[in-house]
Protein backbone atom coordinates (compact mmCIF):
# COMPACT_ATOMS: atom_id res chain seq x y z
CA UNK A 1 0.00 0.00 0.00
CA UNK A 2 1.34 3.28 -0.83
CA UNK A 3 1.42 6.10 2.05
CA UNK A 4 -0.93 8.19 -0.38
CA UNK A 5 -3.30 4.85 0.07
CA UNK A 6 -2.78 4.52 3.95
CA UNK A 7 -3.39 8.35 4.18
CA UNK A 8 -6.58 7.75 2.10
CA UNK A 9 -7.31 4.76 4.79
CA UNK A 10 -7.00 7.00 7.76
CA UNK A 11 -9.53 9.85 6.31
CA UNK A 12 -12.69 10.48 7.82
CA UNK A 13 -15.54 9.23 6.80
CA UNK A 14 -17.11 12.63 6.07
CA UNK A 15 -16.76 16.21 5.48
CA UNK A 16 -19.16 18.98 7.37
CA UNK A 17 -19.16 21.41 4.07
CA UNK A 18 -20.31 24.61 3.55
CA UNK A 19 -21.01 25.93 0.03
CA UNK A 20 -20.83 29.98 -1.36
CA UNK A 21 -21.94 30.99 -4.30
CA UNK A 22 -20.37 34.58 -5.47
CA UNK A 23 -22.61 36.35 -7.90
CA UNK A 24 -24.41 39.49 -8.34
CA UNK A 25 -26.90 38.14 -9.86
CA UNK A 26 -28.02 34.20 -8.70
CA UNK A 27 -30.56 33.18 -6.34
CA UNK A 28 -30.82 30.03 -4.64
CA UNK A 29 -33.32 29.21 -7.34
CA UNK A 30 -30.66 30.19 -10.35
CA UNK A 31 -27.82 29.21 -8.65
CA UNK A 32 -26.88 26.18 -10.55
CA UNK A 33 -23.22 26.10 -9.54
CA UNK A 34 -24.17 26.01 -6.22
CA UNK A 35 -26.68 23.35 -6.25
CA UNK A 36 -24.73 20.89 -8.26
CA UNK A 37 -21.30 21.05 -5.81
CA UNK A 38 -23.89 20.25 -3.08
CA UNK A 39 -25.68 17.34 -5.02
CA UNK A 40 -22.24 16.16 -6.01
CA UNK A 41 -21.16 16.51 -2.06
CA UNK A 42 -24.30 14.89 -1.05
CA UNK A 43 -23.62 11.74 -3.49
CA UNK A 44 -20.00 11.48 -2.44
CA UNK A 45 -20.85 10.84 0.97
CA UNK A 46 -20.23 14.23 2.17
CA UNK A 47 -22.35 16.66 4.69
CA UNK A 48 -24.06 19.62 3.27
CA UNK A 49 -24.46 22.02 6.52
CA UNK A 50 -25.49 25.33 4.31
CA UNK A 51 -25.35 27.79 1.28
CA UNK A 52 -24.96 30.71 0.53
CA UNK A 53 -24.86 33.64 -1.92
CA UNK A 54 -23.05 36.49 -1.62
CA UNK A 55 -22.49 39.63 -3.91
CA UNK A 56 -19.43 39.92 -5.75
CA UNK A 57 -17.10 42.40 -3.02
CA UNK A 58 -14.43 41.88 -1.88
CA UNK A 59 -15.24 42.40 1.55
CA UNK A 60 -18.18 40.64 1.67
CA UNK A 61 -16.81 37.50 0.04
CA UNK A 62 -14.04 37.65 2.41
CA UNK A 63 -15.89 38.36 5.79
CA UNK A 64 -18.45 35.23 4.93
CA UNK A 65 -15.66 32.86 3.92
CA UNK A 66 -14.13 34.02 7.70
CA UNK A 67 -16.98 33.34 9.29
CA UNK A 68 -17.70 30.28 7.71
CA UNK A 69 -13.94 29.15 8.05
CA UNK A 70 -14.40 29.62 12.41
CA UNK A 71 -17.74 28.12 12.70
CA UNK A 72 -17.60 24.71 14.89
CA UNK A 73 -19.76 22.63 12.53
CA UNK A 74 -17.86 23.60 9.12
CA UNK A 75 -14.67 21.61 8.04
CA UNK A 76 -14.80 22.87 4.56
CA UNK A 77 -15.99 25.54 2.54
CA UNK A 78 -16.24 25.59 -1.46
CA UNK A 79 -16.69 28.37 -3.36
CA UNK A 80 -17.82 29.74 -6.94
CA UNK A 81 -17.91 32.28 -8.76
CA UNK A 82 -15.71 35.61 -8.90
CA UNK A 83 -12.56 33.89 -10.25
CA UNK A 84 -12.34 35.36 -13.44
CA UNK A 85 -10.52 38.92 -14.16
CA UNK A 86 -12.96 41.52 -14.94
CA UNK A 87 -13.01 44.27 -12.29
CA UNK A 88 -15.88 43.14 -10.68
CA UNK A 89 -14.13 39.41 -9.83
CA UNK A 90 -12.80 39.53 -6.65
CA UNK A 91 -12.96 35.93 -5.16
CA UNK A 92 -9.37 35.30 -5.99
CA UNK A 93 -8.03 38.12 -3.71
CA UNK A 94 -10.82 37.70 -0.57
CA UNK A 95 -9.63 34.30 -0.45
CA UNK A 96 -6.11 34.74 -0.76
CA UNK A 97 -6.17 37.15 2.11
CA UNK A 98 -7.41 34.79 4.44
CA UNK A 99 -4.98 31.82 3.39
CA UNK A 100 -3.08 30.18 6.56
CA UNK A 101 -1.71 27.68 3.69
CA UNK A 102 -1.83 27.59 -0.09
CA UNK A 103 -2.42 24.65 -2.14
CA UNK A 104 -1.41 25.83 -5.59
CA UNK A 105 -1.15 22.15 -6.93
CA UNK A 106 -5.45 22.86 -6.79
CA UNK A 107 -5.72 25.71 -9.20
CA UNK A 108 -1.98 24.47 -11.27
CA UNK A 109 -3.85 21.36 -12.10
CA UNK A 110 -7.54 22.43 -12.39
CA UNK A 111 -6.13 25.13 -15.23
CA UNK A 112 -4.19 22.36 -16.75
CA UNK A 113 -7.34 19.79 -17.00
CA UNK A 114 -9.60 23.22 -17.93
CA UNK A 115 -6.89 23.04 -20.66
CA UNK A 116 -6.46 19.87 -21.53
CA UNK A 117 -10.13 18.57 -21.43
CA UNK A 118 -12.53 21.43 -22.08
CA UNK A 119 -11.26 25.59 -22.50
CA UNK A 120 -8.36 25.40 -24.48
CA UNK A 121 -6.23 28.20 -23.66
CA UNK A 122 -8.53 30.35 -21.80
CA UNK A 123 -7.93 28.18 -19.00
CA UNK A 124 -5.41 30.89 -18.49
CA UNK A 125 -8.53 33.43 -17.22
CA UNK A 126 -9.09 31.00 -14.28
CA UNK A 127 -8.22 31.94 -10.61
CA UNK A 128 -9.16 29.23 -9.15
CA UNK A 129 -7.76 28.69 -5.45
CA UNK A 130 -7.38 26.23 -2.66
CA UNK A 131 -5.64 26.31 0.60
CA UNK A 132 -6.62 26.41 4.48
CA UNK A 133 -7.40 28.67 7.28
CA UNK A 134 -6.87 27.26 10.69
CA UNK A 135 -8.25 23.34 10.25
CA UNK A 136 -10.73 24.70 7.82
CA UNK A 137 -10.33 23.49 3.91
CA UNK A 138 -10.89 26.33 1.82
CA UNK A 139 -11.51 25.55 -2.19
CA UNK A 140 -12.45 28.39 -4.66
CA UNK A 141 -13.69 27.46 -8.35
CA UNK A 142 -14.80 29.17 -11.42
CA UNK A 143 -18.89 29.64 -11.28
CA UNK A 144 -19.47 27.66 -14.79
CA UNK A 145 -20.99 24.14 -13.94
CA UNK A 146 -18.33 22.70 -16.19
CA UNK A 147 -15.54 24.27 -13.93
CA UNK A 148 -17.55 23.18 -11.21
CA UNK A 149 -18.18 19.23 -12.75
CA UNK A 150 -14.05 19.41 -13.56
CA UNK A 151 -13.08 20.67 -10.20
CA UNK A 152 -15.55 18.21 -7.90
CA UNK A 153 -14.75 15.48 -10.25
CA UNK A 154 -10.97 15.34 -10.95
CA UNK A 155 -9.64 17.20 -7.90
CA UNK A 156 -11.97 17.86 -4.71
CA UNK A 157 -14.21 14.60 -4.06
CA UNK A 158 -11.49 12.51 -4.68
CA UNK A 159 -9.02 14.46 -2.14
CA UNK A 160 -11.27 16.35 0.60
CA UNK A 161 -10.84 13.11 3.01
CA UNK A 162 -7.59 12.79 2.47
CA UNK A 163 -7.12 16.95 2.83
CA UNK A 164 -9.09 17.01 5.95
CA UNK A 165 -6.92 13.55 7.75
CA UNK A 166 -3.66 16.08 7.26
CA UNK A 167 -5.62 19.23 8.56
CA UNK A 168 -6.11 17.04 11.63
CA UNK A 169 -2.86 15.08 11.90
CA UNK A 170 -0.93 15.96 15.06
CA UNK A 171 2.76 16.57 13.96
Amino acid sequence: MSSVDEHRSEAPQTVSCYIITVSDTRTMETDTGGALIASLLEEAGYQVVGRSIVKDDYEEIRELVYKSSVHSGIEAVLLTGGTGISPRDTTYEAVASLLDKSLPGFGEIFRLLSFTEDIGSAAILSRAIAGTIGSTAIFSMPGSTGAVKLAMNRLILPELRHVMREIYKQG
